[in-house]
């Protein structure tokens, strides 16, 4: 047995002999997999770290979402000078100007952030300039029409500068050529350097057009902190749509101007509200980030707080709560109120005016036919107009909700906004001409084999898939109004979102997939769970719809784990998916992995 002592002098030694290293190991790409070596005769110049080795060693350079244009990435990197990093060529005229000057600035901070404390990695390094090169300046709005392609160069010029264009049709385009540069520029911790490659040659493009998350803000309020916090996370991963599940029967947190009353009713409590300002700051946040908000009100069914003093809903908590919804608290508007009409469409234009969306979700899912049927006021006008009481009849109660809602809207947006409406009973094969292919796209959270899905496709309909079995977060939590588990157990995996691609469900006809959203419902989450409910899980989701990835997703796994380790570092509070041992021994893990 060796002496404490002399062990202790010959950690010291090997502290002594790698102090300019940093650390005891290197990193070896074999077979497009980075594998830990220990430093033996290495010296600064050969040694390569982890960050840098994935950098040089993937295809893709490490990037998530995968490129899907043309990837080249030089072998020479320089150390950035983080305190000299400039923004030139943007219109400081044009309107995307203060969108794309917020845009540097996060990136700044991004990178300002992959420094450790007493760090010496600030010090020296080579300036770094970033040229905007941009078509449509006067685009700030993002649709479901805006290109978001970009192509993004970097190269070393003549007096010693790192110079990056990127070029785009729009800012939205731009500032995902942005995030791309972010993951290009790494932290070596054997050298206590910001590097970048000195060459780099980048195209790229989304594959769908619509790349979403859902976050429900009703059953458990969420902070706006914590939503910015989601809008982060999408930058990152370049997801484009929040869908915000703003109101529902549990509570309404939005603050509509002219009618505050609902708030006042509905919310759970004078700060768990969504005021104007609220919302336009979220908005604004939002755009900063590629990312657009689509605001839904979700009726007839799924109403009941703030609605009380209105007299317009019935059946509001009824008991037993099963033979009138499908969770508690119940709740359904009572479509024969004719003024139910002119305060909805009040409600509209309040929403249409501070989202200024280019979309507009209805909702429209879980009508239940038994409230309706249990209410005699309801029934009696039915029979006034020889309605019967089959699900047919009362199939006709909500088409004429659903068309009298659907003028308001119309008017208040003062043209016909695309509308958003849920699988449902209107969606089934004998009632969904009522649903004209012209004026709704078809938002699936049914099974994704479910043959509605198929019958949608082969009539024309647009689409947006969150088949519950693949995309729905809160799945594989305990039960909350039984015991066991929730409704659609087993908790959904990052390998099963990434494995539910637009081709799989949707097969010849996945051009009528405009994309899909992860849905994250909060009856079991609220501020404190919503990162680790959402990420690193959405990432996944956001390859699969930017880089329509032909590989599994065991190819995909050392990316993720990188991803997440990014998540991490700005700011998310991102689920660990496997022990880091895994990240940084690539390939070891996965059962059928390459080095298996």
């Amino acid at each position: 047995m060796k002496h404490p002592l002399a062990t202790y002098l010959l950690f010291v030694l090997l502290l002594k002999n790698i102090s300019a290293l940093n650390g005891v190991w290197r990193w070896e790409c074999i077979d497009g997999l980075c594998k830990k070596e220990e430093i033996t005769v290495e010296t600064e110049a050969t040694a390569q770290s982890l960050p840098e080795c994935r950098l040089l060693c993937s295809s893709s350079a490490g990037l998530w979402p995968k490129p899907t244009g043309h990837v080249q990435v030089g072998t020479d990197l320089s150390k950035v000078n983080v305190n000299s990093i400039d923004h030139l060529g943007v219109d400081t005229d044009k309107p995307y100007a203060e969108l794309a000057k917020a845009a540097f600035e996060r990136f700044k901070t991004q990178i300002a952030g992959l420094v450790p404390q007493k760090s010496k990695a600030n010090a020296g390094g080579q300036s770094l300039v970033i040229n905007y090169d941009i078509a449509n300046p006067d685009i700030t709005r993002l649709t479901l029409d805006t290109k978001e392609d970009y192509a993004l160069t970097l190269a070393e010029t003549s007096d010693g500068r790192l110079e990056t264009t990127i070029t785009a049709d729009n800012h939205f385009g731009a500032r995902h050529g942005l995030e791309t540069l972010s993951q290009l520029i790494i932290y070596d911790d054997l050298r206590d350097e910001v590097r970048v490659p000195k060459q780099v040659n980048i195209t790229d493009a989304p594959a769908y057009p619509h790349r979403g998350i859902l976050l429900d803000t009703s059953r458990n309020y969420v902070t706006v902190d914590v939503i910015k916090r989601t809008l982060d996370g999408m930058a990152l991963s370049k997801l484009n749509s929040f869908h915000w599940h703003i109101t529902d029967s549990h509570s309404f947190p939005f603050v509509s101007e002219r009618l505050p009353e609902l708030t006042a009713y509905g919310a759970y409590g004078t700060r768990k509200i969504y005021s104007p300002e609220d919302v336009a700051e979220i908005v604004h946040y939002g755009l900063v980030r590629g990312v657009r908000v689509i605001p839904e009100f979700d009726a007839p069914a799924h109403v009941g707080e703030g609605w009380q003093k209105l007299d317009y809903v019935v059946c509001f908590n009824a008991q037993p709560w099963q033979n009138y919804c499908v969770e508690p608290p119940c709740g359904q508007f009572d479509p024969t109120k004719d003024q139910l009409y002119d305060t909805l469409e009040i409600l509209y234009g309040d929403m249409l005016k501070q989202f200024q969306p280019d979309l507009f979700h209805m909702g429209g899912d879980e009508v239940h036919f038994g409230c309706w049927n249990g209410t005699e006021s309801i029934v009696q006008w039915m029979q006034n107009k020889n309605w019967g009481r089959s699900e047919a009849d009362f199939v006709k109660l909500w088409d004429h909700f659903q068309n009298e809602s659907l003028t308001r809207l119309y008017k208040q947006a003062g043209k016909q906004i695309p509308v958003i409406m849920w699988t449902s009973t209107l969606t089934q094969a004998e009632y969904l001409h009522l649903l004209p292919k012209e004026q709704y796209i078809i938002q699936i959270w049914t099974l994704g084999n479910d043959s509605q899905v198929t019958n949608l496709l082969n009539n024309g309909y647009s689409v947006i898939l969150s088949n519950y079995d693949a995309l729905y977060f809160d799945c594989g939590f305990a039960g909350w109004v039984t015991d066991g588990h929730n409704w659609c157990s087993p908790y959904i995996g990052w390998q099963t979102v990434y494995s539910n691609t637009p081709a799989k469900i949707a097969g010849d006809k996945k051009g009528q997939v405009l994309g899909a959203e992860a849905t994250l419902w909060t009856e079991q989450a609220d501020s404190a769970s919503i990162d680790t409910r959402l990420w690193p899980r959405a990432s996944a989701l956001s390859e699969v719809l930017w880089s329509e990835p032909e590989g599994t997703w065991r190819e995909a796994e050392p990316r993720i784990l990188a991803h997440r380790e990014r998540l991490v570092q700005n700011g998310i509070n991102s689920d660990a998916l496997e022990p880091e041992w895994c990240l940084q021994n690539e390939g070891n893990c996965p059962i059928g992995g390459k080095f298996h």
